[in-house]
C-alpha cells in the first residue's frame, strides 16, 4: 500500500474528530463572531504546523514542511463560511451513519479543511520534502459572493505556482472540476407613473405590465448551446391592486462557461428598451465571478492529479459544473487551478449534506502527494 494512503488510513479517528469540532462550530456568513470564531478553531488546530494569521475577517496559515529552501508558493483555497444559520444543529446535529457523516457545512466545506490539515501533517510526519511554501487561505464570505476576500485572492494567487481548491468534489465518484461557470447578477428595475386604478387608469404606466414584457426577453437571453443560462428568480413590485405599480424589478442569475461570452451578454441588458415608452429601465449588477476555464494550464494539473490517483488506486474523472468558487477568480489571471479537491459527498446547501467516510483517506492522500509533486 502507499505509505502515504496508510498514513492516512491509520489518522482516521483523529480526522474525524477534527471535522466534527469543525461542524459543531457552527459559521454562518452573515456572523462575524461565528467566522471569528471558526477560525480560532482552526488556528488552534495547526499549532506548532502553521503560522497563522488574519487578514481582515479572513485567515492566512503557512504551513512548516519538510524540504530546503522554499522557492516560489502553492496557495489551498477555502472559506469559513457556510449558509447554514446558527442553532441548525439543533435539528440537523453532526452524526455517523451509513457509512457517512452528515451535518451543516460537513461537505460545503469543512471537511475539505480538514482533509488539506492531514494532508500537511502527512507530509511533515513521512518527511517527504515540499519545493514550494504552501500557504492556506481560508475566506469568510465565498457563500455571498467574496466581496470582501476577493482582492485577497486576487493578490495572492498571482504568486502561486498552483492553486488547490478545497470544494467538494462532483458527484459521488469525486470527480475533480476543470470547468466552472461564470455568475452574472443583474437587477432590473422598472419606473413607471402611479394613478388610480379606478379614477385614473389612464394616466398610470404600469411598471408591473412593463416588467412583465422584460421579463420575457430577459429570459431569452439563454442559449443552451452554449451553456448560458439567464435565470428571472425574484420579482417585485408594485403597492396596492388599485394602484398602477410606479416601480416594479426583477433579480436575475446569468451563468456562462466563457468569458467572451460577458460582454455581448452585458450588451444585451443595457440595451433593454420599454413597449410603454412612458416607462423607464433601470440596469445594474453584471458579471460577478469570471468562469474558470478548462486551459492548457489547468489541464495539466488535473493530468497531475490523475496520474498520482492511479498510484492511490483512484480512476480521478474531472467534471464541468454550473456552480462558481473562489476558484473562478485565481483561474481568470491564468494560475493553474485544480477545483474540487475537498470531501466526496452529497447535498450540499441541503438538510442531507454527508460526505463518504470511505473516501475520506484517499483524499487526504490525494492532497499530501500532489502538494509535493507541484515544481
Amino acid at each position: 500500500m502507499d505509505p502515504v494512503l496508510d498514513w492516512a488510513l491509520g489518522q482516521r479517528p483523529a480526522i474525524l474528530a477534527l471535522i466534527r469540532r469543525m461542524v459543531e462550530c457552527e459559521s454562518p456568513s452573515d456572523d462575524p463572531a461565528a467566522i471569528a470564531r471558526f477560525n480560532e478553531l482552526l488556528a488552534d488546530s495547526l499549532s506548532g504546523e502553521a503560522a497563522c494569521r488574519k487578514i481582515g475577517t479572513n485567515l492566512i496559515c503557512v504551513f512548516d514542511l519538510p524540504g530546503r529552501r522554499k522557492s516560489g508558493q502553492i496557495m489551498a483555497l477555502g472559506h469559513a463560511d457556510t449558509v447554514w444559520p446558527l442553532g441548525t444543529l439543533r435539528h440537523m446535529p453532526f452524526r455517523e451513519a451509513e457509512g457517512r457523516l452528515w451535518g451543516p457545512g460537513v461537505l460545503d466545506m469543512k471537511a475539505g479543511l480538514a482533509l488539506f490539515i492531514f494532508a500537511m501533517r502527512a507530509l511533515r510526519e513521512l518527511d517527504l520534502p515540499v519545493v514550494h511554501k504552501v500557504m492556506l487561505q481560508i475566506n469568510s464570505d465565498e457563500e455571498t459572493g467574496s466581496k470582501t476576500s476577493r482582492a485577497l485572492t486576487e493578490k495572492n494567487a498571482p504568486l502561486s505556482k498552483a492553486v488547490l481548491v478545497l470544494e467538494p468534489a462532483a458527484g459521488l465518484t469525486g470527480k475533480l472540476k476543470t470547468t466552472r461557470k461564470g455568475i452574472g447578477d443583474y437587477r432590473v428595475r422598472v419606473h413607471g407613473i402611479a394613478a388610480h386604478a379606478g379614477l385614473d387608469f389612464e394616466k398610470g404606466a404600469s411598471a408591473v405590465v412593463e416588467l412583465a414584457h422584460q421579463i420575457g426577453r430577459i429570459a431569452g437571453f439563454t442559449n443552451l448551446k452554449r451553456g448560458i443560462t439567464v435565470n428571472p428568480g425574484v420579482v417585485s413590485g408594485g403597492t396596492r391592486s388599485n394602484v398602477t405599480a410606479e416601480q416594479a424589478e426583477v433579480h436575475v442569475d446569468m451563468r456562462l462557461p466563457r468569458l467572451r461570452d460577458a460582454g455581448p451578454l452585458d450588451k444585451k441588458f443595457r440595451s433593454l428598451k420599454p413597449v410603454d415608452k412612458r416607462c423607464s429601465i433601470e440596469v445594474s449588477g453584471g458579471l460577478n465571478r469570471p468562469p474558470l476555464e478548462r486551459t492548457k494550464a489547468v489541464r495539466q494539473l488535473f493530468a497531475l492529479a490523475r496520474g498520482i490517483g492511479k498510484e492511490l488506486g483512484l480512476e480521478l474523472e474531472e467534471a464541468a459544473v454550473g456552480g462558481g468558487s473562489d476558484g473562478n477568480f485565481t483561474a481568470a489571471l491564468g494560475v493553474p487551478t485544480l477545483d474540487g479537491l475537498g470531501a466526496v459527498g452529497e447535498g450540499a446547501h441541503a438538510v442531507h449534506e454527508s460526505i463518504l467516510l470511505d473516501r475520506i483517506a484517499g483524499r487526504v492522500a490525494l492532497l499530501a502527494k500532489l502538494t509535493a509533486a507541484i515544481v
